[in-house]
C-alpha cells in the first residue's frame, strides 16, 4: 500500500498497519482511512473508518489497558455476528477478524456500518423520532428480542458457545468476582453488592428455556430508522447462553419512565414523549415470545444489580487511563453505582417469588 495515512493515530489504532489489513482483507475499501471514535463507547472501543471513497465501516477491539483477562474477546464476538447475520437477526455483516495482535496491539474485527439512529438522551430522541414513531420503537424492540430468543442455538453453530445452565447463579458468581477485581482504593459501598447476589441466589426462577442472551440489551445499544424499527443490534460484548428473560430485565432496568425518580440511565431517551411504559413492553414481549413474564421484576433487579457491577468495571478503567478518547466525567460513578444497588433492592422486594 502506497497511500500515507491521512491523520496521526489516534489511542488505539495504528493507522498505517491497520490500513494495510483493511485494504488486503475488506473488498472496496481504498485507503487512506480516517478513524473516529465512535461516541458513547465506555468498554470495547468502537470506531467509524471512513475511506478515501466515503464508504464507512466499523471497527471494534478491547480497551487499551486495565483489562481483565476473561472480557474483550473479539473472536467470540466476530463469531457470534458471523452466526446471527445469516440467521436473519439484525446484527451488522461481519467483514474481517483479525486475530494477530501484531497489527494493532490487540485482535479487532471489522463490520458493516449500519445507518440509522442511535437514540442516548430524550432530546435526541425527540429531536430525530416522531412521537407517533417513539410509540412504536418498543414494540420493536420486544419483537426484535423474542426472534433473537427463538434462534436455534445448535442450527446456527453456537450451541458451545457457554454453557446451557445455571445461568443465573453463573452471572452472580462472575459479576461478584468482576466486581471485587475492579476494587477502587477509597471507594466501598458498604457490602451492598454482595447482600443483593446473595438474594438473587436464594431466588432464582427456573428458566423457560435455553436462547442466545445478548447481555445489555437496550435501546442506546440498537440502531433504529425511521419507522422505528431495530435494523441492527450492537455490543455483543457479553452475548452468552442462558435464561431469555435475562435480557428482558435489563431492557426494562433501562427503560425510564416520566416520574420514575432513579433511573439506570441518567439522561434516559425513554422520558421523551411518546414512549411506551415497562408494563407495556413487558406485555409486548410476552406476545412475541410466548414466554411467562410474571418474574420480570426479578430479571429487572438482577438488571440493576449487574449494571452496578458493570459500572465499577467502567470506573475502575477510568482511574486506569484505559477509556481512549471518550473522556466523559465519572466522578457520580461511584454514586450512582450505589444507587443502582438499592434500586436492585427495592425492585428485587417486588418479585412474587422472593
Amino acid at each position: 500500500m502506497t497511500d500515507a495515512p491521512s491523520q496521526p493515530s489516534p489511542v488505539g489504532i495504528d493507522v498505517h498497519s491497520v490500513s494495510q489489513f483493511l485494504v488486503s482483507n475488506v473488498s472496496s475499501l481504498t485507503a487512506p482511512f480516517t478513524f473516529d471514535l465512535v461516541a458513547g463507547g465506555r468498554s470495547n472501543l468502537t470506531f467509524c473508518v471512513t475511506d478515501a471513497n466515503g464508504r464507512r465501516v466499523a471497527l471494534r477491539r478491547p480497551p487499551v489497558s486495565h483489562v481483565l483477562p476473561t472480557a474483550h474477546d473479539m473472536a467470540r464476538e466476530h463469531r457470534i455476528l458471523s452466526a446471527l447475520h445469516p440467521a436473519g437477526i439484525a446484527v451488522p455483516q461481519p467483514l474481517a477478524m483479525a486475530s494477530d495482535p501484531e497489527i494493532n496491539g490487540a485482535p479487532f474485527y471489522v463490520m458493516e456500518f449500519v445507518d440509522g439512529h442511535i437514540l442516548r438522551t430524550a432530546r435526541q430522541a425527540e429531536a430525530e423520532l416522531t412521537e407517533q414513531v417513539r410509540g412504536e420503537v418498543g414494540i420493536q424492540l420486544a419483537s426484535t428480542l423474542a426472534s433473537l430468543h427463538r434462534v436455534d442455538i445448535d442450527a446456527v453453530g453456537l450451541g458451545d458457545l457457554a454453557r446451557r445452565d445455571g445461568y443465573i447463579e453463573r452471572q452472580v458468581k462472575r459479576w461478584t468476582s468482576q466486581y471485587s477485581a475492579m476494587a477502587v482504593p477509597g471507594i466501598d459501598h458498604g457490602g451492598i453488592i454482595e447482600e443483593i447476589a446473595a438474594q438473587l441466589l436464594a431466588a432464582v426462577p427456573t428458566p423457560q428455556g435455553v436462547s442466545v442472551v445478548h447481555g445489555d440489551y437496550r435501546l442506546d445499544n440498537t440502531v433504529v430508522n425511521d419507522q422505528g424499527q431495530v435494523v441492527a443490534i450492537l455490543d455483543w460484548e457479553i452475548c452468552t447462553l442462558g435464561d431469555p428473560l435475562a435480557d428482558l430485565g435489563t431492557l426494562l432496568c433501562y427503560w425510564a419512565e416520566p416520574g420514575d425518580g432513579d433511573v439506570a440511565l441518567l439522561d434516559s431517551p425513554t422520558l421523551a414523549p411518546g414512549f411506551l411504559n415497562r408494563q407495556a413492553i413487558t406485555a409486548a414481549y410476552a406476545e412475541a415470545s410466548g414466554l411467562d413474564v410474571s418474574r420480570a421484576p426479578y430479571y429487572m433487579a438482577f438488571g440493576y444489580w449487574r449494571l452496578a457491577c458493570i459500572l465499577q468495571g467502567v470506573y475502575a478503567r477510568y482511574v486506569g487511563g484505559a477509556a481512549a478518547g471518550d473522556q466523559g466525567s465519572v466522578d457520580g460513578y461511584p454514586t450512582h453505582i450505589r444507587r443502582l444497588a438499592e434500586l436492585a433492592r427495592a425492585t428485587l422486594a417486588t418479585d412474587p417469588g422472593a
